[in-house]
C-alpha cells in the first residue's frame, strides 16, 4: 500500500514551515544528543541533565523529531537513537552532525532570512547583513570558521567515497588541493593510492589545523600543507589540481582567475579536477537546484552551473572540458586538460 497523499495545502505548508524542524535538527545536534544516546536509551531527565537543558523543552523537541524519524520515544519521556538519528553522532564515519550545526548558526540561519535581498538585487544576503564576505568574516570568527570546516570535512565524508570509488586517480603522481579545508578528501585519496603525494593548500588559518585529519588517514609524511590565497598564486609540481566546492562559490569571474592560477602551473599533461553538482534541466528534482539558491544567498557570485556552463566556464580559462564523472551522489568530477 502507498501512504496517503496529503491535501495541497498541508505539503505546502509543511514546505513553508520546514525550517520548524531544520531548527529542531540543529538544537539536537549542537546538544550532541546522538553521542549521548550511543550507549544506549535515556530519560529526558538525564539528557537534560547532561545538556543543562531545561527538561520540559528539550523533551518537546525530542518528541517533534521522533515524530519524522530521528529518534525514537521507547517509553514516557526516554529516547533511542533510530538509523536516521545515527548520522547525528559525531562519530559516525557519515557523520552529517557538522553540516547541521553550520546550517542553524545564526550567521548561515539569519543570512537566509534576508533572502528577498538576494532576489531583489542578485547580492549576497551574508555579505549585505554582516558587512563583508563569508570568508573574510570566517579569517576573523574562528569558532564559525572552525564549524564550517567541520561541515565540509561532514560533505567529504559523504561524498569522498563516491568519488573514489568513480575517479581513478592512480595515473597522477602529486595531487595539489586548492582550497582542501582539513584535507579530508585529499587524505582519502592518499591513503588509497600510497604512491601518491599530496599538497594541501588553503588560507593558513585553516591548514594550520589541518595536521590531525592528515595524520588520521596516516599520510602525514606525504602530503605538504602550504598557506595563500588561490587568488594571489597556486603551488606548482602537481599533476592534478584538485577543486571540491571551491568553484561554486565564486561569479564567472572570480572562478576563472581560479582556474586560470590553476592552469599556470598546470604541466601540460595535467588535469584540472572540479568537483560539483551539475545542474540538470528541466523541472527534475535537484539538490543542486536547492544548493544554488543557498550559494546565491551566502557567497556573493556563488551558484551551482550546469554542464553548458561548466564547458563555457573552462574555455574561458583556457581549459577544455574532456569528461563529467558522476557518482551515485550528486557530486561529479568535472575533469580539464589545458585546451
Amino acid at each position: 500500500m502507498h501512504p496517503p497523499t496529503l491535501p495541497l495545502h498541508t505539503q505546502l505548508l509543511q514546505m513553508a514551515s520546514g525550517y520548524w524542524l531544520s531548527q529542531c535538527l540543529y538544537a539536537a545536534a549542537k546538544l550532541a544528543i546522538a553521542d549521548h544516546l550511543r550507549t544506549g536509551e535515556k530519560h529526558c531527565d538525564d539528557l537534560a541533565r547532561l545538556t543543562e537543558t531545561d527538561v520540559t523543552a528539550l523533551y518537546r523537541v525530542l518528541r517533534a523529531l521522533a515524530s519524522v524519524g530521528v529518534f525514537q520515544e521507547t517509553s514516557a519521556a526516554t529516547f533511542t537513537l533510530t538509523p536516521l538519528a545515527e548520522f547525528l553522532r559525531s562519530d559516525h564515519p557519515r557523520s552529517m552532525r557538522g553540516t547541521v550545526v553550520m546550517l542553524g548558526e545564526p550567521q548561515h540561519y539569519e543570512a537566509w532570512s534576508d533572502i528577498l535581498h538576494s532576489v531583489r538585487t542578485g547580492e549576497s544576503a551574508f555579505e549585505h547583513r554582516y558587512g563583508q564576505g563569508i570568508f573574510e568574516y570566517f579569517g576573523s570568527h574562528p569558532e564559525a570558521a572552525a564549524i564550517f570546516e567541520e561541515a565540509m570535512n561532514s560533505f567529504s565524508k559523504n561524498e569522498e567515497p563516491e568519488i573514489l570509488t568513480h575517479y581513478d586517480f592512480s595515473s597522477f603522481t602529486t595531487i595539489v588541493d586548492v582550497g582542501g579545508g582539513y584535507g579530508e578528501l585529499l587524505g582519502s585519496i592518499l591513503a588509497k593510492y600510497p604512491t601518491l603525494k599530496g599538497i594541501l593548500f588553503d588560507e593558513d588559518y585553516v591548514v594550520d589545523h589541518a595536521a590531525p585529519t592528515l595524520m588520521r588517514h596516516g599520510v602525514g609524511d606525504r602530503c605538504q600543507r602550504i598557506g595563500g590565497s588561490f587568488f594571489e598564486t597556486i603551488p606548482a609540481g602537481g599533476d592534478a589540481y584538485l577543486l571540491k566546492h571551491i568553484i561554486h562559490d565564486w561569479g564567472d569571474e572570480q572562478a576563472i582567475a581560479i582556474l586560470k592560477n590553476c592552469r599556470a602551473v598546470l604541466p601540460d599533461n595535467g588535469k584540472i579536477l572540479v568537483c560539483e553538482m551539475v545542474v540538470p534541466e528541466g523541472n527534475q528534482p535537484s539538490g543542486a537546484k536547492m544548493l544554488d539558491i543557498n550559494m546565491l544567498v551566502m557567497c556573493p557570485g556563488g551558484k551551482e552551473r550546469t554542464a553548458a556552463e561548466f564547458e563555457t566556464l573552462l574555455a574561458a580559462a583556457g581549459l577544455q572540458l574532456t569528461r563529467i564523472v558522476r557518482t551515485t551522489e550528486e557530486i561529479c568530477v568535472i575533469e580539464a586538460c589545458k585546451a
